[in-house]
């Protein structure tokens, strides 16, 4: 019986290390954002559902989600992606403008106004172009995902260009960046999930960020009034789930599938919850008796207005088809 035994484990043995995969070790992916992770953060929630799925479909898949920028920093992670370093991440594309300019229309005032007008620009010749671009970078899309955000400060309302002016404002890409500038703010160049510290020690008087990171990162504790999207939204951003294009052609076409299927289950996910990040800001905010507004057509035409002369003037300068690309998404209906 025990030569018996011997005999039968050194044949498992042996199968696993000449060719046999009833043992082998699963593809292990790993992915990185710098949002928190296991708090109903939406981007969380839409990369754990590909790591679940991936883990459930049975074709030796693993995605190892690391939150809350524990493994890469927010502002590394496309570079990551690039060299096949990091596998997937839930990433803000702005972020990556400094390498790829014309990124910085995916963060541009008054470009998206609504959720239904985003949906829209998804299947839009301006995001396919943004989408080669990505794609020529090293990177793929695996989900579409376009979130409102707002801006809070701890001085008072933001409605007016003129209630910016000598405001230190963290802005999350070149484009809001100028805009604030434009209208008498000087700007401070941090991540979103180091926005709560700029607040409280001073660093910052305000912020422009998501919906999603205005609750995940509290920075309702830091501020006395938030301008939230309501009809008329300035600020949009698109923060797609990305995989290497690397990572992504070293899989089989089994798993490449599973991950396309999860990529788009986790957009559909996403799209059910986007308009009730908004709401759920303006509760969480005024539960925590922080003032808040949203702007008139009369206040948005007027930041407009600025945004033209500084943002779109300053992107179309800057930027080869610059004016192209803005026009392609204002012509979006």
């Amino acid at each position: 019986m025990k030569t018996f035994k011997r005999i039968g484990l050194a044949a498992v043995i042996t199968a696993a290390l000449f060719g046999g995969s009833a043992l082998a070790a699963p593809t292990v992916l790993r992915a990185s954002h710098q949002f928190p992770g296991g708090k109903g953060d939406v981007r969380d929630e839409m990369v754990q559902i590909i790591a679940r799925d991936a883990k459930a479909a049975g074709v030796d898949l693993e995605v190892q989600v690391y939150p809350g920028a524990s493994l890469f920093k927010a502002t590394e992670q496309w570079n990551a992606l690039v060299n096949g370093q990091l596998d997937i991440s839930s990433f803000p594309l702005d972020y990556a403008s400094g390498k790829v300019r014309a990124f910085g229309a995916t963060l541009m005032p008054g470009l998206v106004r609504s959720h239904e007008r985003a949906a829209r620009l998804n299947e839009s010749p301006f995001m396919k172009e943004i989408k080669a671009k990505i794609e020529k970078a090293g990177v793929v899309v695996l989900s579409d995902a376009w979130l409102a955000g707002a801006v809070a400060s701890k001085k008072g309302c933001i409605r007016k260009p003129d209630d910016m002016k000598g405001l230190k404002v963290r802005s999350a890409g070149p484009t809001f960046a100028a805009m604030w500038q434009a209208a008498g703010a000087s700007i401070v160049s941090i991540p979103s999930n180091e926005v709560y510290n700029a607040l409280q020690t001073g660093v910052a008087d305000g912020t422009d960020t998501s919906s999603g990171s205005f609750v995940s990162f509290r920075i309702y504790e830091q501020v006395k009034c938030l301008t939230a999207p309501g009809e008329n939204a300035l600020w949009f951003m698109y923060e797609p789930v990305l995989m290497s294009k690397k990572s992504f052609e070293r899989l089989n076409k089994k798993q490449q599938e599973v991950l396309v299927n999860a990529g788009k289950k986790a957009q559909a996910f996403f799209a059910k919850e986007t308009k009730g990040l908004d709401d759920k800001m303006v509760k969480t905010f005024k539960d925590h008796k922080v003032e808040v507004v949203t702007l008139t057509p009369a206040e948005y035409d007027a930041w407009i207005k600025i945004a033209q002369q500084s943002s779109y003037a300053g992107f179309a300068k800057e930027v080869p088809d610059g004016k192209k690309l803005i026009d392609a998404a204002l012509s979006v209906k």
